[in-house]
């Protein structure tokens, strides 16, 4: 049988996964795909390689890890030939810096950055050379869809003299929109059948299903969405079920999102650009999301520069983010990824969106938090926060707690405090007052 041109460029670029590793040298600076775009044959072969002692000083740049790779090129043995710069904490990361921490060393590096930024700092700043990604089979045009991980992986895999390794896995969906890389472009390909990574969805607890009852309240029919990730988010998209006239235009696509979308309480039929499809940069859920976004005429994903640009996001009218946050003080400052002193999280794309959810149209920018931590002994609203400022005194609008919600627009400092004492636990109000008058907020009495 003749082989099409088509074919002829893929099977020559066609190599097993150790092959393809081998073209990874020491010192590189490598990009890995975000979340289920990270692909297992692929890293699992780099590692052996580092093992093997073949391969040092490789820099591993990524944004929100997996256990595909934190079981093979972030194994604890290899973070001194394969070293993590991450660009978002989870699970992985706060396993390795506790046990860092055990030995005396110095916590995983961590790079500061709104997600908005991160391509420019991939592409620019950090000059990455290879990207390493999971895609879906080519299409009959000769191109790839990223599917699930456009994000930030579009900027590298279009960078002039990329190394672009391709782990070709049909179960990666084929998501439609801006994400799209030509086989021209490829320099190896591996071919690796393997379910991708499961965000198993989080326990809700009482205080998450009165959170989300009081956020579901403040979305009015016809508003456009964004959704951190998380319980309080879940919680909210489940107070949204008789909702009409909704649209979605958000950094990551959940399960509870594209149930609304199924549900027809999504149809985005009033949103100013988009109209008529759902858009985000990424997704990570269950195989039944995987599923519903593949090949799905009515969502889109596009690179997080273009779906997370303030600008772009205040272009839909009546935008509403949700976000949660970990502490917040009496100014309105929000620390969302230091916990005990620590990296937990990272900024993420929280700051893109509350800008872009303000600047719309009738916008509004929402922030969530449990009203206390540590079994309610702690107060999640403080005179101080524990760690980085991530959502300035000066962007935060609305906060929702358990106890109800304010806005904080247009509010002194003094009239911010007493706002946010009023929605914080009534076990620690009296103490907050307390604060607030030895700052100079309250007069006596």
């Amino acid at each position: 049988m003749t082989l099409t041109p088509l074919q002829k460029a893929y099977d020559e670029r066609l190599l097993s996964a150790e092959q393809a590793a081998g073209l990874i040298a020491s010192g590189a600076k490598v990009a890995l795909a975000l979340g289920a775009g990270q692909p297992p044959a692929l890293l699992a072969a780099l590692a052996e390689r580092a093992r093997r002692g073949e391969v040092e000083n490789v820099r591993l740049h990524y944004l929100l890890c997996t256990g595909v790779a934190g079981s093979t090129v972030l194994d604890y043995d290899l973070t001194d030939r394969l070293i993590p710069f991450s660009y978002f904490h989870g699970g992985v990361e706060r396993a390795l810096d506790k046990r860092r921490r055990t030995e005396g060393l110095p916590a995983l590096e961590i790079i500061p950055c709104h997600f908005s930024q991160v391509p420019r700092s991939l592409v620019e700043h950090v000059g990455v050379d290879t990207l390493l990604a999971t895609v879906s089979p080519m299409d009959a045009d000769g191109n790839f869809s990223l599917g699930v991980s456009a994000d930030y992986s579009v900027a590298v895999a279009r960078k002039k003299g990329i190394r672009l390794i391709l782990e070709v896995n049909p179960n990666m969906p084929h998501v439609r929109g801006d994400c799209m890389i030509p086989l021209s472009d490829v320099t190896a390909l591996v071919e690796h059948r393997a379910d991708l990574p499961i965000l198993a969805a989080a326990t809700r607890t009482e205080t998450d299903d009165k959170i989300g009852e009081i956020i579901a309240g403040l979305v009015q029919d016809g508003d456009c969405l964004q959704m951190g990730i998380g319980a309080l988010p879940d919680a909210v998209c489940a107070g949204l079920a008789h909702h009409k006239n909704l649209g979605i235009h958000t950094e990551m696509m959940t399960g509870g999102l594209a149930n609304l979308i199924k549900a027809g309480v999504v149809d985005n039929s009033r949103k100013q650009i988009h109209t008529g499809r759902s858009i985000f940069t990424f997704a990570m859920g269950d195989a039944w999301l995987y599923d519903y976004l593949n090949d799905n005429p009515l969502v889109e994903t596009y690179p997080v520069e273009y779906v997370n640009n303030p600008f772009v996001i205040a272009q839909n009218d009546n935008m509403v983010s949700v976000n949660a946050t970990l502490q917040i003080d009496l100014n309105g400052a929000c620390n969302s990824e230091f916990m005990n002193g620590r990296q937990f999280s990272a900024t993420g794309g929280q700051v893109d969106f509350v800008r872009g959810a303000y600047a719309s149209r009738g916008g509004r920018s929402i922030i969530a938090c449990h009203s206390t931590a540590v079994k309610g002994t702690v107060s999640r609203i403080t005179p101080m926060l524990d760690g980085p400022v991530t959502t300035g005194r000066t962007d935060t609008h609305l906060v929702v707690t358990e106890f109800g919600w304010v806005d904080l627009k247009g509010k002194s400092v003094a009239e911010r405090a007493k706002a946010l004492i009023s929605i914080a636990h009534p076990n620690f109000q009296e103490e907050l007052d307390r604060s607030a008058f030895e700052a100079g907020l309250f007069a006596a009495g």
